[in-house]
């Protein structure tokens, strides 16, 4: 009976052990850690081109939104951006006087009598997006169906990258990169 148990010890330790040792465990979780770390970046850049377009494909629409606005009412629409004072930015569409509505730090318009905030997008500096403030407002005219003046807004995210939406006369809109820093955007000329 004692050489069965002792043959029956034998054979159990010669038989390879399942499951895994925790130096193997170790190993893996390090790998795996230096494999997220190299990662972890790549997705925030990737997330910060994806602000910065999702910025820029609202704002078209909002130029559109503008233009259609003025031509269906027959009244001008002004386009209005400004640099917050908390370090974002912000734009309006509007309509009324000249200087008929601002944004507050609160995101929202404020606008004096006569005028119409339409639509307001803030941009706190967390967004890591901004638009470059203009010195004068588009003016959408609903008559000609024509903007004044013509301009390039510039939209860029924390890490350089740059957007440029080109407004012609006819409100029609061009997205460019300079150098072609945005992948599916052509390179301003």
């Amino acid at each position: 009976m004692q050489a069965t148990t002792a043959l029956h010890r034998t054979a159990n330790a010669r038989r390879p052990r399942r499951g895994l040792s925790l130096v193997e465990l170790l190993c893996v979780l390090a790998i795996s850690l230096v494999l997220l770390g190299g990662a972890l970046p790549l997705l925030n850049d990737l997330q910060q081109g994806q602000r910065l377009q999702a910025t820029a494909a609202l704002l078209e629409t909002d130029i559109h939104l503008a233009r259609s606005t003025a031509i269906n009412t027959g009244q001008p629409v002004r386009l209005v951006v400004q640099a917050m004072a908390s370090g974002g930015s912000c734009y309006l569409l509007h309509s009324g006087p000249a200087d008929g509505c601002n944004c507050v730090e609160a995101g929202v318009a404020r606008c004096e009598a006569g005028a119409r905030a339409l639509r307001i997008e803030v941009l706190p500096p967390a967004a890591g997006v901004t638009i470059a403030a203009l010195s004068r407002p588009l003016v959408f005219d609903g008559r000609k169906a024509t903007v004044t003046p013509t301009a390039t807004l510039r939209l860029a995210a924390r890490d350089g990258r740059t957007i440029h939406q080109v407004v012609n006369i006819m409100g029609r809109v061009r997205s460019c990169t300079p150098g072609g820093a945005v992948g599916g955007l052509r390179s301003c000329d």
